[in-house]
């Protein structure tokens, strides 16, 4: 596997950033992709210095030009990917009782677009080749929808949708996709909520070791850890609306504020 080509976007931080480190470690080639210059350099420098060989690619993961501008100077400098992680995204917490449809629009943008420039930009070489692999990041939280997170729970919904529905279409390609769905993993993302609002939550480096041995094993589905996922899979998700609303409000973080 040393040498493997992988592009990760939404690197500068968090899951991006130690799942660099840990390929890095074991001589993966690695395209990094992020907003922040500084932050983005600081996760290569750490890549690098694990042992992987890194190239840089600064800007917007949802800015169409820019997407096609970075993988072309992928192109040019190894000829192609064989894995892209499609990491990058973000969250807002908001209350449908201050509801903007422009939270929706940036989230959805980054989270869901960004996911589709990419696959736009990477799988014609993919399948004139014959084989990559493709994940996705997305969350248990789209299993179903949760109090504060509209946005959030809607865009990665899409996400696990659109690559369910672009895995069906290339079977027998080569190309695989993997859908990862994690529970709580410590990050810049989680660092705003409250512990106790994040039950089982997993360290970073464990949380990204167990997305890593996932897709490597190309998994349809990757989720963790089992004491949050397979209860939002395989029992939340069913409930009748009806029994699941009012239990779900009383996980609103907002609740106390308005008692």
């Amino acid at each position: 596997m040393k040498g493997t080509r992988v592009l990760i976007t939404g690197a500068t931080s968090g899951l991006g950033r130690e799942m660099a480190r840990q390929l890095g470690r074991r001589g993966f080639r690695l395209a990094l992709t992020g907003r922040r210059a500084d932050k983005l350099r600081e996760a290569a420098q750490a890549a690098a210095e694990a042992g992987g060989e890194c190239l840089e690619l600064c800007g917007d993961a949802a800015d169409a030009d820019t997407v096609r501008g970075h993988y072309a100077r992928i192109r040019e400098a190894w000829g192609g990917l064989d894995w892209a992680v499609l990491n990058a995204g973000v969250s807002r917490s908001q209350s449908a009782r201050e509801f903007t449809a422009e939270n929706y629009r940036t989230t959805m943008t980054v989270n869901v677009i960004g996911t589709a420039l990419w696959l736009e930009a990477v799988l014609p070489d993919m399948l004139a080749a014959r084989v990559g692999l493709i994940a996705g990041i997305s969350s248990v939280a789209a299993w179903r929808g949760l109090p504060g997170s509209g946005a959030y729970c809607a865009s990665k919904a899409a996400m696990v949708a659109m690559l369910e529905s672009v895995r069906i279409d290339l079977r027998g390609t080569g190309v695989d996709v993997v859908t990862v769905c994690p529970g709580f993993v410590k990050s810049e993302m989680t660092a705003r909520h409250k512990p106790a609002e994040m039950p089982f939550l997993l360290e970073t480096e464990d949380g990204v070791r167990r997305m890593i041995r996932g897709i490597e094993a190309r998994r349809r589905l990757v989720h963790f850890p089992w004491q949050i996922s397979l209860p939002m899979k395989y029992l939340v998700r069913n409930l009748p609306g009806f029994l699941y609303e009012p239990i779900a409000a009383r996980f609103d973080p907002n609740r106390k504020k308005r008692a």
